[in-house]
């Protein structure tokens, strides 16, 4: 199991890292839910990210831009 971390994803999908902090909200600024927040691992204050939960969250994504 490979895990990344903010810095390791966003080089990976070419964002910022502050787009990856964004990406792991679950809720926006007025409290509705968003559809599919990135999966995410908080331990303690830090963030990590399974990459194999990254790279279902991305099938996920193409398969409803698809649909």
């Amino acid at each position: 199991m490979e895990i990344l971390t903010v810095a390791e994803l966003a080089a990976i999908l070419k964002v910022s890292k502050s787009q990856i902090y964004e990406l792991t909200k679950a809720r926006t600024r007025k409290g509705e839910v968003r559809g599919n927040p990135i999966p995410v691992l908080r331990i303690g204050t830090t963030v990590r990210f399974r990459k194999c939960d990254v790279d279902g969250w991305l099938e996920k994504l193409a398969e409803s831009k698809a649909a």
